[in-house]
Order: structure tokens, then sequence, then C-alpha cells
């Protein structure tokens, strides 16, 4: 797991029946001093933690803390032996902690509200195993299963929901929740209650607060810039000198990037990837990672990212404004107009063909709890459908040792958001009318005006080897459980029971 910390690599520490190991990519603080595992100014707790924690200046102002480093990492540990578990509710960022309290012997694993930063578990031989990513788990056990159910899940849905993986004995641990003595609990969830509509001059507020914070950082930050509207809001803001887009030669959006890196007076990257180099690097990543990619685009992510890499460590996108602000807007048109219908859901929503709606009603279990379509759906997208999409990012950047910070998903943007209905945030049948008016003189025209689009791949063109009867989505699913050598569900059944 080199990859994803380069800078300090192989770092372990052992007390008694406990290994803590760590590689460090620098990015606050390039001092070896802030090297993990971390140790308290007590030396009673020990922390290894991946992620950033943004307010990590005003915490150590406001409780008095005497840091001897300029790094969040001390930060966050002092807060939790001040504050303990609570601590939680004050860090504004993403993360995977782990803390152990050499005096008690206790274990505290957190991880942050929405997911943005990875972490996997299992039970192996006796003793758990905490990792970053699942190839390093699988690389300490002896045997791995696959999760039919898991399968299932990614042949129709393309990702893993509820704690699922590819593998039935390597889970996820849960976003918005910790572990302290085994026990789990939440500490986070997503408001179900109504609450006064924020205005465009607030929004802008919290969206301008939430770059800034994102752009905390000793090493070079950049741009995801595609000329679509979230990225060029965030690059915008951000206004860094370098922003990056990525395409196929005759399949791209290179000329919408151009137009706002233009405004923005960005040195601006234009990356080409070819469909033979798609396949290569798809199957370089399968198999890095041991587990099949989500979405086609993740390649051209890593492409773009390892560009990155020359001139910046830190690399700003607009993921999470589509949940935001409802720019899938055919699914949300159809439910905030419908009576809950899961058929007409999948119908929708589904990336492969086959007919599961079993699995699909599993995914979806835990926002059936809302009345209304439009608030299931809502809830689905903001909490597992963008999990999805976090960890793809978060895969495919720091696979090039790049760390990837998502403004759109900042927890007080989300709860602000929580509960508002289509009417405002699509207002007038304009799709993410409230970020158009809040941005009007910050985004070039022509990109508000520019009617959404997705990541292009032309997945058809794309000489992947399998079935040949299989097109689009289908094709390339079953190409990843391919490399992989998984065994598809109409070879073996699987029980969510």
């Amino acid at each position: 797991m080199t990859h994803r910390g380069p800078d300090s690599k192989l770092n372990v520490q052992v007390y008694k029946n406990f290994k803590l190991g760590h590689n460090r990519l620098k990015i606050l603080d390039l001092d070896d001093r802030s090297n993990q595992p971390f140790s308290s100014y007590d030396g009673r707790y020990l922390m290894i933690f991946n992620g950033e924690v943004y307010n990590f200046k005003e915490l150590s102002k406001d409780y008095e803390l005497k840091p001897r480093t300029t790094s969040d990492t001390e930060v966050v540990l002092e807060m939790y032996a001040k504050l303990g578990p609570e601590m939680l509710n004050h860090l504004n960022g993403m993360f995977s902690i782990i803390i152990l309290d050499t005096k008690t012997e206790e274990v505290f694993i957190a991880r942050d509200r929405l997911g943005i930063k990875p972490l996997y578990f299992s039970m192996c031989g006796g003793h758990y195993i905490f990792a970053s990513e699942i190839a390093s788990i699988v690389e300490l056990m002896d045997t791995v299963d696959i999760d039919m159910v898991g399968v299932r899940q990614y042949r129709k849905l393309r990702t893993f929901f509820n704690g699922h993986t590819i593998y039935s004995n390597i889970k996820m641990f849960p976003a918005g929740h910790y572990m302290l003595s085994g026990k789990l609990r939440r500490y986070w969830k997503l408001p179900d209650a109504e609450q006064l509509l924020p205005t465009n001059e607030e929004i802008r507020e919290l969206i301008n607060s939430s770059v800034a914070y994102r752009c905390i950082s000793d090493v070079p930050v950049g741009s995801y810039l595609s000329g679509g509207l979230d990225s060029t809001i965030v690059a915008g803001l951000a206004s860094k000198p370098h922003t990056w887009t990525v395409g196929f030669r005759d399949n791209n959006e290179f000329e919408w990037g151009r137009l706002a890196a233009e405004e923005f007076h960005a040195e601006h990257t234009e990356v080409l990837i070819d469909e033979k180099e798609f396949v290569e690097i798809a199957k370089e990543m399968i198999k890095k990672r041991r587990e099949p990619l989500s979405v086609p685009n993740e390649v051209l992510l890593y492409k773009m990212t390892k560009e990155v890499k020359a001139r910046n460590t830190v690399v700003l996108s607009g993921e999470g404004a589509d949940e935001l602000f409802f720019g899938y807007d055919r699914i949300f048109k159809w439910a905030d107009n419908n009576k809950w219908d899961i058929k007409q859901f999948s119908k929708l929503y589904s990336y492969g063909s086959n007919d599961d709606i079993e699995i699909v009603e599993y995914v979806l279990e835990p926002y059936l709890h809302h009345k209304k379509a439009v608030d299931i759906v809502a809830s689905f997208f903001q909490i597992s459908h963008l999990h999805g999409l976090l960890r793809r990012l978060d895969n495919s950047t720091m696979l090039c040792s790049v760390e990837a910070r998502v403004p759109f998903v900042d927890h007080r943007l989300v709860e602000r958001m929580a509960m508002a209905p289509l009417s405002f945030r699509m207002k007038d049948g304009v799709v993410k009318a409230p970020l158009k008016e809040a941005f009007r003189d910050l985004v070039p025209k022509d990109i508000i005006e520019r009617v959404k689009v997705g990541f292009p791949v032309p997945l058809d063109s794309i000489p992947l080897s399998t079935n040949p009867n299989k097109r689009g989505m289908d094709r390339w699913l079953e190409f990843n459980l391919a490399i992989l050598g998984v065994e598809t569900p109409e070879q073996a059944d699987a029980c969510l029971w």
C-alpha cells in the first residue's frame, strides 16, 4: 500500500498484541515529526490516521492545545485525549482513524460522516485487521471467499452497499460510525426533518468556506476541470494555477474545460487516453486493488491523476454536487411526480441489465422509512450512491499518490440541503438552479446554460475481452469479474438471509 503514502513508508509500531502500520503522504507539516503511528503528548495514545481535518487550527485554539507540530494529525489525537469519541462531532474533514489506548488497551475506530476516506476490516485467525484498502487485507489472509451477494450488487448496481465487498470475509466499516470496546455506534446521520431553506447567499458562503478549507496544504493544490458546472465552480473559487481534464481523442469535454480555464487564467492540461491503453490500465488497476472497478471513468481518473502528480499532490473534485442539487434530473423528476415504485426506480437507476429486483430492495432498505418517493431517492443518492463515487475517486487518486478533496461533501453543506424539495433544487425546472444563481458571476454563461453530460467512455468501441453478446455496462461489469476470476450468479446462488 506504499502508493497511498510514498513519503514515509513502512512505519510500524508494536504494542503487545497490537500492530499499527502507516505509509504517509506528506501534505501538512512536511517534517518527519508528523509521521505515524503518532503518539499523544502524554504517551498514552497511539494513532494511525488517514485523511485531513481542515479545521484543525481552530480546534487547537478553541481547546487550548499546545501542539508540537503543525499537522492536523496531532490535533485529532489530542482532541481525542481531551474529549473521547465526542471529538468526532467537532471535526470537519475526511478521515479514517484508529487510536489505541495503551493504558486500557481499548481500540477506538472511526470513519468520517459520509465515507470520503475508506476503511475495511476482517476477522482472521482470532484477530481483527483494519486497512485502507481491500488488497492489504487479502495479502494478510490465508483465504478469501467471494461474497455472491456482493457480486449480485455489483452486476446490477456497479458497486457495493450495506457493508458488502467482493469478499464475504472483508467488510466496509460504516461511514458516520465509530467503534469502541468492540461496540459500534452511529455518531452522524443525514437530517430527515424539514428546515428553512438556505438562501443563495448562504449556499455561496458555505461553498466558499468549503473550498477554502480544502485548499489548506503545504504541497501544491490543483483542480479537475471538465468544464461542467460543478468542477468550474470549484476551480474558480480555488483559483489555483493548475487544472486538469481527460478524455479520448474523439470523445471528450476539452472545449468546455478550455473555456473555463481561460476564464480563470489557469495553466490547463488536457490528458489523452486511447482504447488500447484504457484496457491495459483497467487490468492493472483491478489486479492491484484485488476488486472490480465501479465505472469505466475510474480508469480515466487514474490516467489523469498520474499526470496531476507531476505538479500537484492534492487535487480538488466537484464530486457530490449532483447529489446535493439533484443533478440526476430524470430520476428525481420521476420520484417527485410519482408514488414509490421499486421496479420503476430499478429501471431508471440500474446499470446492469440482469433482472434482480431483490438486490435493489435490499440496497434501498435503509431509506424506505421515508413516505415520499423523492425523499427515498434523495437520501439514497446522498448516502449510498455518493459513497460509491467517493470510493471510486479515492481509489483512483491514491493509486497515484495524490489526495483528492471534495468541497461539495462538506457535512455543513450536506446538512443544510437535507430535505430541501425538488422545487428548490430545480427551481422553475432549471437543474441545479441554486448553484447557477449563486455563482452566475463566477461561471461563464455558456457553462451555466450547458446541458449536463456524463463522463464519456465509449464502451462499445473498447476491446474488452468478454462475451461479444454483452453490450455497454454489462460488458464492462463482466470484464471486471473475469479479470478477478469471479464466478457469476448464473453459476452460484446467493441468498440475502
